[in-house]
C-alpha cells in the first residue's frame, strides 16, 4: 500500500507541476468513478467528496501498463523521479514511458517538493538505453543531457492511450483539467 501511495504522489507531481506552471486554475484529482458518459465523469474523491466534471471533446484517456527495463527504447519520452545516490548520480525510484501524444509534457529536470528530495526528469532517451547489462540511461532535456541509474526492482510503466470505453464505474482514476467560469473541464483521465 505504501508503494501505491508513493507512486500516486509521483504521478500527481509529474502532472501537477507543468499544469500549474501553465494555468493556476488547473486541477489534478484522484478518486473512484461513480458515473461516466461521453459528456461527463463523476468522481468520489479520496476525501469522500463527489464531484462531476465535463469531459473535453478532445479528452485523452491513459492507462498505466507494467513493463520492464528492456521495453525502454531510444527516442522514448520518459519521466523519472530519482534520488541522488552516494555515488552522486540520480537513481530512478519510478520510471514512466509516455505515449507519443504526451511527448514534451513537463520536459526538463527539476526538484520535486517531497521529503526524499527527489528530482523529476522528463526527457527523451538517447542512443541505446541499456548496453552490456548496464542500467545507465542517457537522456536529453532542453539545453543538455543527463544520466539516470535504473536499479533492479524500480517500477517501470508505459502510459498507453486507450479509448474512453476503458473507463468504467468503480475504476480508480486521476482526472486533470482546468476550472473556469463555466465549471470544471477534464482533458485527461488516467486509469490507475
Amino acid at each position: 500500500m505504501r508503494m501505491k501511495s508513493i507512486l500516486g504522489f509521483l504521478v500527481a507531481a509529474l502532472f501537477a507541476i507543468p499544469a500549474r506552471a501553465q494555468n493556476p486554475n488547473a486541477f489534478n484529482i484522484l478518486g473512484t468513478v461513480s458515473q461516466f458518459s461521453a459528456a461527463s465523469i463523476t468522481i468520489k474523491t479520496d476525501t469522500d467528496a463527489t464531484e462531476t466534471f465535463v469531459l473535453s471533446p478532445s479528452v485523452i484517456v491513459i492507462q498505466n501498463m507494467s513493463v520492464t527495463l528492456a521495453d525502454i527504447r531510444p527516442n522514448d519520452f520518459i519521466a523519472s523521479a530519482a534520488v541522488r545516490g552516494a555515488d552522486g548520480k540520480l537513481h530512478s525510484t519510478e520510471l514512466r514511458i509516455f505515449p507519443e501524444a504526451m511527448r514534451g509534457v513537463g520536459e526538463g529536470q527539476r526538484p520535486m517538493n517531497d521529503p526524499r528530495n527527489q528530482m523529476m526528469t522528463n526527457a527523451t532517451v538517447t542512443g541505446t538505453a541499456f548496453v552490456d547489462g548496464s542500467n545507465m540511461l542517457r537522456v536529453t532535456i532542453a539545453g543538455g543531457e543527463s544520466e539516470l541509474i535504473v536499479d533492479p526492482g524500480v517500477p517501470v510503466t508505459r502510459m498507453e492511450r486507450v479509448g474512453a470505453e476503458a473507463v468504467t464505474v468503480g475504476a480508480r482514476v486521476r482526472v486533470q483539467g482546468t476550472r473556469g467560469a463555466d465549471g470544471a473541464l477534464v482533458n485527461r483521465v488516467t486509469l490507475q
